[in-house]
């Protein structure tokens, strides 16, 4: 008896870990700066969506991780996604930290997301430019 419960036990454990779904995002971002050649970690992003309107209203804010990535922007959820977007990179205090001036205090890229495919918004950073393009 102690057996078949033992396999019970396991069974379940394995089928609530299977079972157990990692979340999804649609958005994600990274930053890469060029001078140090190592990702900027701490850089709070900002994520905003322009209302039908033209004003630009704040959907969440996110600092970058260790590898200056942030993945999870706009969760699958069901709710749709569609619209233009901006992403505001908090810069300079990431340069204050590293006593390096900056001619960009935040940099802001603005694209428009369609359907529910993945989009990942990377920029290159250094003191004095940047670039971004359209990831995966």
């Amino acid at each position: 008896m102690k057996k078949f419960t033992l396999i019970c036990t396991f069974m379940f454990l394995f089928l609530g870990v299977g079972l157990a779904q990692e979340s999804s995002y649609q958005l994600s971002s990274h930053i890469l700066d060029i001078t140090q050649g190592k990702p900027a970690s701490n850089v709070k992003i900002s994520l905003y969506k322009q209302h039908t309107d033209g004003k630009w209203l704040m959907v969440e804010e996110k600092l970058t991780d260790e590898n200056g990535r942030v993945k999870d922007f706009l969760k699958e959820d069901g709710t749709e996604h569609d619209g233009i977007y901006k992403l505001v990179y908090h810069v300079k205090p990431y340069f204050d930290l590293l006593g390096q001036e900056t001619f960009y205090p935040f940099i802001e890229v603005v694209f428009e997301l369609k359907g529910t495919t993945h989009y990942h918004v990377p920029i290159t950073l250094s003191p004095y430019g940047y670039s971004t393009y359209r990831g995966n």
